[in-house]
């Protein structure tokens, strides 16, 4: 059995994403926030360290029992759709789009199961506002859901869910 290119792309990237999302989570808490402290990197970064129990961005962190379970599970069926369209796609924009958000989403289930919340590190602020701390399986999320946004936009025409002209 060949895989296709386009899904080889696409799970390529998901397996980038996540070997790349484990690996900075592992230094950010073995050696970089042992103990946990704020490290200011530059006027608008700082490294932290915090536990999200919820989704991204800290939506729906709530201190339930289930939320880690149930939150894997979810992300893991998602997954799953995810990884039926990426078998169908065609190109290399809706297969790189999707293996970014499949290896997000398997980043923090992973999370999840090891400690039971999504280890998250980097703090983006500017002046007083400041963004929820989140990690590089989030950033993958959510370039990917704004590279099928953009698609769904501005290249529907071409590829309506094939991702490429």
């Amino acid at each position: 059995m060949t895989i296709r290119p386009p899904l080889r792309l696409g799970l390529g990237i998901a397996a980038l994403v996540l070997v790349l999302d484990q690996i900075s989570k592992w230094l950010i808490i073995e050696l970089v926030m042992n103990p946990p402290r704020l490290l200011p990197i530059g006027p608008f970064l700082d490294i932290v360290m915090a536990w999200n129990k919820g989704v991204s961005f800290g939506m729906l962190n709530q201190e339930s029992p289930w939320n880690a379970p149930l939150l894997s599970a979810l992300a893991l069926v998602i997954s799953g759709f995810l990884v039926n369209w990426l078998r169908k796609s065609e190109g290399w924009w809706i297969p790189s789009s999707l293996g970014l958000i499949i290896g997000g989403a398997i980043g923090n289930v992973i999370d999840r199961i090891r400690f039971g919340a999504v280890a998250d590190f980097l703090y983006f602020h500017l002046g007083e506002f400041y963004w929820p701390a989140f990690n590089l399986a989030d950033s993958g999320i959510s370039i990917g859901a704004v590279m099928l946004i953009w698609d769904a936009l501005f290249r529907g025409k071409e590829s309506p869910k094939t991702g490429g002209p």
